[in-house]
């Protein structure tokens, strides 16, 4: 049983034979445990002119231009977006996923340089279970939501990744390269722990 921080719902997982009446026995005996967790659950965050939003750690304000051409641009601490208001959530998440790939894939190459490995494809997905991933073929998928996330924090996620094409593991010898490719490892992970779940909110209606 967990809380999906996407949804602001609980998820039982039960075992194949197991009925539905035996989910409902479950969540009821759980039932102080789900209410806390719902409780802690930070606040879903839509896309919507005058939201504040995270971009690399610092708060911009989603301005809506309708008369304006651009599609959608950062000045000044402004992320601003044209066109009509029912397109407005469509052209903030395109443009972060678009600047997430822009970055990340930037510390990807240099950090993929250093070590001589190579890079395969890299995918920018909107995941709920990981920040980042390495296929065996080299191929890597990062999650938009880490473009919201401090500038340390994405350094670290682009090398674990990057460590990951010469290690498949997490052994000692991963995370000495780890080390080597980020000096930021343990206070990203700390933030990530804290605050990650609020990033899965970000973009979302209340459910």
């Amino acid at each position: 049983m967990r809380v999906d921080p996407t949804g602001g719902g609980v998820v039982v997982t039960l075992p194949p034979r197991a009925s539905r009446h035996a989910g409902l026995v479950l969540l009821k005996s759980h039932a102080d445990w789900v209410a806390d967790r719902l409780a802690a659950l930070p606040g879903a965050v839509p896309f919507a002119d005058g939201a504040v939003i995270p971009i690399a750690g610092a708060p911009h304000l989603i301005r809506h231009v309708p008369g304006a051409r651009g599609g959608a641009w950062l000045e000044d601490g402004t992320l601003h977006v044209t066109g009509a208001p029912e397109f407005l959530s469509r052209r903030v998440t395109d443009f972060l996923r678009a600047e997430a790939r822009r970055r990340i894939g930037a510390l990807v190459m240099v950090k993929a340089t250093a070590i001589e490995a190579r890079v395969g494809r890299i995918t920018i997905k909107d995941t709920t279970s990981r920040w980042g991933s390495c296929a065996p073929d080299g191929a890597l998928a990062f999650s938009w939501r880490l473009v919201m996330a401090p500038a340390h924090v994405q350094d670290y996620v682009a090398a674990h990744e990057v460590a990951h094409l010469r290690h498949m593991n997490h052994g000692p010898r991963f995370w000495d390269l780890v080390a080597h490719l980020t000096e930021h490892k343990a206070r990203a992970i700390t933030w990530l722990n804290r605050e990650g779940p609020a990033l899965l909110r970000i973009g979302r209606t209340e459910g």
